[in-house]
């Protein structure tokens, strides 16, 4: 029966979206960000695999299907932006400055702690494309000679922890045009960071969204030429 049970189909999806309510439930009460839905969701399925011996494949059987949903959810959203259209004509020139700066920084501050903390240039590569899509990254990371499993572990860390702590940093830093938050998450965090910027307004979500895509494409040249640095 136990068997049965762990190797359906029908389990790592269960498991997957019991661990998703879970965190939603738990984000409603206490009205914390550390109980971000899905960093929640991972503690608990990863949780559940450990008590009970499962391994990942059989989780997995089931689980990969979710991933089928991820690129409808992405194209969706395409929408904010298009209705927010008019501003993205208006500020191009700081929009697309922005994004750049944001990639720089994020490309540079990897390289400046891979010295610090002396990284050899297998891990320094893997780490680059931290703050783009998984799929963008893992291609990048195979390209330039990291490791695909890890370099996809850390944007999703980066994600989670831009989702929980955006908004708070803004604050910090007296960030409150609502186009600059936008840009800000969306260049640092990615999709699931897009997610909290869209929390916040259809103009921050908007400007999240465009900065996924752009991001994403400087950062691919970008790391090519930031590979030869270390």
């Amino acid at each position: 029966m136990k068997y049965a049970v762990f190797n359906s189909i029908y389990f790592g999806v269960i498991i997957s979206i019991a661990g998703y309510v879970l965190g939603v439930l738990l984000k409603k009460k206490f009205k914390l960000a550390i109980f971000n839905p899905l960093l929640v969701c991972i503690i608990f399925v990863i949780a559940f695999l450990l008590i009970f011996g499962i391994d990942y494949d059989s989780y997995n059987t089931g689980a990969k299907y979710i991933s089928y949903f991820l690129t409808p959810a992405t194209v969706c959203l395409a929408i904010p932006l298009y209705q927010q259209l008019h501003l993205l004509k208006k500020y191009k020139k700081a929009i697309m400055f922005g994004i750049l700066t944001g990639v720089l920084c994020s490309l540079g501050s990897i390289l400046a702690l891979s010295y610090l903390f002396g990284l050899d240039h297998q891990q320094y590569v893997t780490l680059l494309p931290k703050s783009i899509t998984t799929a963008i990254g893992i291609g990048v990371s195979q390209e330039l000679g990291g490791i695909p499993t890890i370099t996809a572990a850390v944007i999703i860390l980066t994600g989670v922890f831009g989702n929980i702590f955006a908004q708070g940093i803004c604050s910090l830093f007296r960030i409150k045009e609502p186009i600059a938050v936008g840009i800000a998450i969306g260049t640092s965090a990615h999709a699931i960071g897009t997610a909290k910027a869209l929390e916040l307004g259809e103009v921050q979500g908007a400007m999240s969204s465009l900065s996924i895509v752009v991001a994403g494409l400087l950062t691919v040249v970008g790391a090519s030429f930031f590979a030869y640095f270390l």
